[in-house]
C-alpha cells in the first residue's frame, strides 16, 4: 500500500525539494547577475555588452520556466512521485 497524502513524509519530501529547487534558482541568479557585473569593464562594444544581456536573460528565463514548472508538476503529482519512493523505502525497511 502507498503512503497517502496524509503522510508527513511526502510534504517533507516535497517541501525539502522545493526549497532546493528555488534555493538553486536563486544561486544562478546571483552567479549570472556576478558575471554580468564582473566582466563589464571588459566589454569594448556595446553590440557585445547588449548580446551577453539578451543571451543571458535568455537562459534565466528558460531556466526559471523549467524550474518553476517542474515544482508545480511534483506539486500535483506529489502523492504518487513521493508516494512510490516512500512505498519502495518501507519495503526495503522491511527485507532486513
Amino acid at each position: 500500500m502507498h503512503p497517502t497524502s496524509n503522510d508527513p513524509r511526502v510534504a517533507r519530501l516535497f517541501g525539502g525539494d522545493r526549497f532546493w529547487s528555488y534555493s538553486a534558482l536563486g544561486l544562478l541568479w546571483l552567479l549570472y547577475a556576478f558575471v554580468f557585473y564582473s566582466i563589464q569593464p571588459y566589454i569594448q562594444d556595446p553590440r557585445t555588452f547588449w548580446l551577453l544581456a539578451v543571451g543571458g536573460t535568455l537562459v534565466l528565463l528558460f531556466n526559471t520556466a523549467s524550474i518553476l514548472v517542474m515544482v508545480s508538476h511534483l506539486s500535483e503529482d506529489r502523492e504518487e512521485i513521493y508516494g512510490l519512493d516512500l512505498f519502495y523505502l518501507d519495503e526495503r525497511k522491511k527485507s532486513q
